[in-house]
């Protein structure tokens, strides 16, 4: 029995412990607000800011997820450095090996379906942000300090879901209601979208096996579809015609961002929406022999969600 650590417990950190529990893993979920423990699961109120408390909380770990992210981009710049080396110091410490959760913010605008080898070029904020956690975290695995890989996965949603994906509340609810569905950038342009169980059962895979230290992978991921193709999907599940309204992006920016600081952020990676946006996740499929949930289903899954949300509203 593996001693399992999670940093984080969102919707990936959050599934991550239940696909390990269910295989009676020893887990141990660590965030800002704790929890109740039980059901399998240890959880641990700590500061994952705090390079000290981390290690103490994360102690006996032999693998440990980074499923946390910083509330919202307009944090990124201030909550990110400390925390990934706090992260990066306790798994040294303790010998244990470091799986995270990446996205495709590294690689900037492009022009072809993004493979791992397609370069770290990104010319925005957020995306240098993580390049630097990714060579940092490199550095120490080629000096033989840790074992580490990431995961990278594309625009999350599934159950969960919420204001913070795309494909999350401002699409789905208004969808299954038959409104008008408002997006931003190109309705047409095909785009991959990762659905939130195919993320963390790559995170798990790739704890659990050799072949994967040392380089990034790309999350096992549906074929591309337009915003307009996933919400007409959307409709017919639910038995509903939703319009689709394309935004200006200072709306977003502005306005939206006016109430939100974190939608201004969205602003530097408007180009993820603007045109074509498709990852290629072969490479894991060939490696590791899973295969990506079809839209249809994991659509499907994420409309019971929200049923199951809305009549406990």
């Amino acid at each position: 029995m593996t001693d399992h650590v999670i940093i984080g417990k969102g919707q990936i950190g959050t599934t991550v412990a239940a696909i390990l529990t269910a295989r009676g893993e020893r887990v141990r979920v660590l965030s800002r607000s704790g929890g109740t423990s039980g059901d399998g699961v240890e959880h641990v109120a700590v500061d994952a800011r705090d390079a000290e408390a981390l290690a103490a909380a994360s102690a006996g770990a032999e693998v440990i997820y980074n499923c946390a992210n910083p509330a919202g981009y307009h944090q990124w710049a201030e909550e990110w450095p400390p925390m990934f080396a706090a992260i990066l110091g306790a798994a040294k410490r303790h010998g244990a090996s470091l799986v995270n959760t990446g996205n495709l913010y590294v690689y900037g605008p492009v022009d072809a379906p993004m493979t791992e080898a397609t370069p770290l070029r990104s010319p925005g904020h957020k995306g240098r942000i993580r390049i630097r956690m990714w060579e940092d975290a490199m550095a120490l695995h080629e000096a033989g300090d840790l074992r580490f890989t990431e995961a990278r996965g594309s625009d999350y949603f599934g159950p969960g879901a919420l204001a913070d994906a795309m494909l999350g509340e401002r699409m789905v609810r208004p969808a299954m209601e038959g409104k008008t569905v408002d997006v931003f950038g190109d309705p047409e342009a095909p785009h991959t979208f990762t659905y939130i169980p195919d993320m963390a059962r790559a995170l798990v895979r790739l704890a659990g096996d050799d072949r994967s230290w040392g380089r990034p992978w790309h999350v096992p991921s549906a074929p591309a579809v337009s915003m307009r193709e996933a919400i007409a999907e959307l409709g017919r599940q639910s038995g509903t015609d939703p319009k689709v309204r394309r935004l200006p992006w200072w709306v977003l920016i502005q306005v939206v961002g006016a109430f939100k600081p974190a939608m201004r952020g969205m602003a530097e990676t408007r180009h993820q929406w603007d045109g074509p946006y498709v990852m290629d996740s072969s490479a894991f499929t060939e490696a590791f022999g899973d295969e990506p949930t079809d839209l249809a289903t994991a659509l499907a899954e994420t409309l019971e969600w929200w049923k199951g949300r809305l009549a406990e509203a």
